[in-house]
């Protein structure tokens, strides 16, 4: 199963360049990389960056990932929290996010 996060495009260069990041400012302030599932990215990509374009979809293969707890979270759901640093080895591809008429356009290959 693969598990997702949304990175501002700047934010996904940078894990490019450095190997490895440990998330977000909400993921620091939190203590965790946040990611959602595929049924859970929507509504994530529409509350934590509605209007934002310029984001990546990252996703990762939950199957044996250390470091990696389902914990409930918005709603009672139980979303992927990694307490660790996210490797670029880690991320199984990644792909652009585009904003079109106000709703964030998800690739085909999340199934």
């Amino acid at each position: 199963m693969q598990i997702y996060k949304i990175f501002r495009a700047a934010e996904w260069q940078a894990i490019k360049a450095d190997g490895l990041t440990d998330g977000a400012p909400v993921d620091l302030a939190d203590g965790f990389i946040h990611f959602s599932t595929s049924e859970q990215a929507a509504e994530t990509a529409a509350r934590h960056f509605a209007g934002q374009s310029d984001l990546c979809l990252v996703a990762v293969e939950a199957e044996g990932l250390d470091g990696l707890r389902w914990e409930p979270s918005r709603g009672g759901a139980i979303f992927p929290h990694l307490y660790r640093a996210l490797k670029l080895t880690d991320v199984a591809w990644s792909a652009p996010l585009p904003l079109v008429d106000g709703t964030h356009v998800f690739p085909e290959a999340m199934g």
